[in-house]
């Protein structure tokens, strides 16, 4: 499979999460998976080997994925998004995953900031639920981008 083609599939999985998190505050399972399982697909057009590369990707995935839960069990975070983000970073290690968590919690803030503007000019009780599938979805999307242009740069 082709990195190009690779990336347009994870664009689009990211899109429908972002999508359906707006919509339905779930992120479904399948999804998640999807995305998880296309990334040895993306070590593999990318050439990563198995060390220190694919084990760089798969240990940043794994803490990512145990620091997230974390904030689950804490009710920070939904379930649904823990998965998501442990899933996208599977394709990324090091640095561009740390980059893409910084473009995350400033997405986040953002799409926190809008869904609390929105329930309060609503008048809504409660408290909002933020979908913050739409902020891993945004910065999936701007890591992913920057890890192509990066890769094939002159």
């Amino acid at each position: 499979m082709s990195t190009v083609l690779l990336a347009i599939l994870l664009a689009l999985l990211l899109i429908v999460a972002a999508w359906g998190d707006i919509r339905t505050r779930t992120i479904p399972n399948a999804l998640n998976a999807a995305i998880a399982l296309l990334a040895p697909f993306w070590w593999w057009a990318h050439g990563l080997a198995l060390w220190p590369d694919v084990a760089m990707a798969a240990g940043g995935a794994l803490i990512v994925f145990a620091l997230f839960a974390g904030l689950f069990a804490l009710g920070a975070m939904g379930g649904g998004d823990v998965k998501l983000l442990g899933a996208l970073a599977l394709w990324f290690a090091g640095i561009p995953l740390l980059r893409l968590l910084m473009v995350m919690a400033i997405a986040g803030g953002a799409v926190t900031l809008a869904t609390l503007l929105v329930h309060r000019l609503r008048r809504s009780p409660g408290r909002p639920e933020i979908p913050y599938g739409v902020a891993i979805a945004l910065a999936g999307l701007w890591a992913m981008t920057n890890d192509i242009l990066t890769i094939h740069a002159p």
